[in-house]
């Protein structure tokens, strides 16, 4: 909660803002798609959202002028390769020396963005005044958020004449609820707001039924093209791709591939997946534990997933919850079936439980692991299963998605008039 002195310093900013914005609203031409920015935290680094993030600007860049926007640099080259014809650019470059007042500014911690957003501790003074920044520099086009704290600040900062657009990658529940309230106050401002799957969507209906956004929609992640051919199903091989998190769940999985290991010992798990030195840690340490470090394997992070997948039989998922599910998909796509616990959101709405895959309903990793034995002792279910996840894959292929990414966009220039300039009452 803000004090008084900063609450009417807060209103007082706010009452500036909007009259600017007013004045820009006067004088601005009508709001176009021609020029799309989508804002990321970290456009040189790995994880799913920069790479459906880099899926969805290739598309957009066939009839657009497209910029990735990062807000910082932490590494000298891309994890995944960059689409010709993407501009990418970065608010707060950390591999180059910076004057001592950015210095001091990026000690400072952000004022714009909540403490529960996950890449709070990413973000500073610095990083706020940047944004900002460039924000107000804008004189149309869309602006395209990826994570709540940049929806927030384009709701707050994005000119009348910029069309905004919020994106979310995890679920309204994962959420803290000082963020959930911000979000509840501040994205009815947005032009639009896109959730991944039918579930969040209903939530956020539910949260921002007092003051929805003018488009709330769900579109999912396209997926990418990868390389490697469609599996043959031969291997012995299971794989599990993700970040090394608790949400992730690969404990519960070496837990589960105890189950597997007794029957199928000539098995093996391969995780793939990067984290910090001290989690890969405790997840090797597991795997010692519990016996299986001939069984098991952490194979780090390769942009070349779609080669790998290709060389596995079967795709686990030991998830405690997911925002979507993006390697379900791509595991798909090289026809390898999926076992997933069914965990909130993103499997049970991409998987059909005995048509592309299987849904395991228990939270036991015994059940996890019974269901990968299913699939290993049923050869004709593997296959079953593997034939039918192609299909599923091809309905979430780019040229399906990016069609309706065109339609919204389409459909938002189509709406001349500008936005209420009032922005409300401070936090």
């Amino acid at each position: 909660m803000l004090t008084r002195g900063r609450k009417a310093a807060a209103r007082a900013a706010l009452g500036l803002l909007e009259a600017l914005n007013r004045r820009r609203a006067r004088r601005a031409r009508p709001r176009d798609t021609g020029t799309v920015r989508i804002l990321l935290l970290h456009a040189y680094g790995m994880g799913g959202t920069i790479r459906t993030v880099i899926n969805l600007a290739s598309y957009l860049a066939r009839d657009r002028e497209v910029e990735i926007v990062s807000l910082i640099r932490t590494a000298e080259k891309p994890f995944f390769e960059m689409p010709p014809g993407v501009r990418v650019s970065f608010l707060d470059d950390r591999t180059v020396p910076r004057g001592w007042i950015a210095e001091y500014l990026s000690r400072r911690p952000s004022m714009l963005v909540p403490q529960e957003e996950k890449a709070y501790l990413s973000m500073s003074l610095l990083t706020d005044l940047r944004l900002v920044r460039f924000l107000r520099s804008l004189r149309g086009g869309v602006v395209i958020g990826t994570r709540p704290g940049f929806n927030l600040v384009i709701s707050l900062f994005a000119p009348p004449e910029v069309l905004t657009i919020g994106q979310e990658h995890v679920t309204f529940d994962s959420h803290g609820p000082d963020l959930k309230a911000k979000i509840k106050r501040r994205y009815g401002r947005l032009d639009a707001f896109a959730t991944l799957t039918e579930a969040d969507l209903t939530h956020y209906a539910k949260a921002l039924r007092s003051s929805p956004p003018k488009r709330l929609l769900r579109i999912p992640n396209a997926i990418p093209e990868l390389a490697g051919d469609v599996s043959s199903l031969e291997e012995k091989v299971v794989i599990a791709i993700g970040r090394i998190v608790w949400a992730k769940g690969f404990d519960r999985l070496v837990n589960a591939w105890k189950t597997v290991t007794e029957a199928h010992p000539d098995w093996v798990l391969r995780i793939y997946g990067g984290g910090t030195p001290e989690r890969e840690e405790k997840l090797r340490s597991r795997i010692v534990d519990a016996g299986l470090s001939d069984k098991v394997f952490l194979m780090g992070s390769t942009p070349e997933i779609g080669v790998e997948l290709s060389k596995s039989s079967i795709y686990a998922v030991s998830s405690r919850y997911e925002g979507f599910g993006m390697t379900i998909l791509e595991a798909m796509s090289k026809g390898v079936p999926v076992v997933s616990f069914n965990c909130p959101h993103g499997p049970k709405e991409i998987i059909t439980d005995g048509h592309d895959g299987l849904l395991i309903r228990s939270k036991k990793a015994v059940a996890l692991g019974e269901g990968i034995c299913r699939l290993i002792e049923d050869e004709e279910l593997r296959r079953t299963l593997g034939a039918n996840a192609l299909r599923t894959a091809a309905d979430y292929r780019m040229d399906v998605i990016g069609a309706q990414w065109s339609a919204l966009l389409t459909g938002l220039e189509d709406r001349e008039e500008f936005p209420d300039c009032s922005l409300g009452t401070p936090a």
